[in-house]
C-alpha cells in the first residue's frame, strides 16, 4: 500500500477571513466616534434664543451708530423674527417704550401730534 500519513484525531479548524471581525470593530468605532462628535457639536453651538438676542443687540448698536443693512449677528434669525426685530427695534429707539420694553402708546400718541 501506499505512505499515506495518519489521520489526526481531531478535524481541523475551519479557515475564517482574516479581516471579517476586523472590519466591524473599526465600523462600531467610526459609527460611535461620529455619534459622539455629532453630539458635541450639537451641545456646543448657541441655541436659536441666543442667536435672537445677538441679533438684537446688534440691531440696537447699529441704531446708534447710524448703520443701515442687515447685521452679519442676524444672518441665522429667521425672517419673520428678523422683521419683528427690526420694527422692535425702531419703535425702541424712538422712544416709545416703557421701563418694561412695552409699546407706550402714550408716547407715540404724544409724538404724532403736532
Amino acid at each position: 500500500m501506499t505512505n499515506l500519513p495518519p489521520m489526526p484525531s481531531t478535524p481541523p479548524a475551519p479557515v475564517r477571513k482574516p479581516g471579517r471581525r476586523r472590519n466591524l470593530i473599526v465600523a462600531a468605532a467610526v459609527a460611535v466616534a461620529l455619534i459622539v462628535g455629532g453630539g458635541i457639536y450639537w451641545l456646543t453651538r448657541p441655541s436659536y434664543d441666543d442667536v435672537v438676542k445677538g441679533c438684537a443687540k446688534a440691531l440696537a448698536a447699529q441704531q446708534k451708530a447710524g448703520g443701515k443693512g442687515k447685521p452679519s449677528a442676524c444672518d441665522d434669525v429667521k425672517k419673520d423674527d428678523y422683521d419683528t426685530l427690526v420694527i422692535g427695534s425702531v419703535i425702541d429707539g424712538l422712544g416709545w417704550t416703557d421701563k418694561d420694553g412695552n409699546v407706550d402708546m402714550n408716547k407715540m400718541l404724544d409724538d404724532a401730534t403736532p
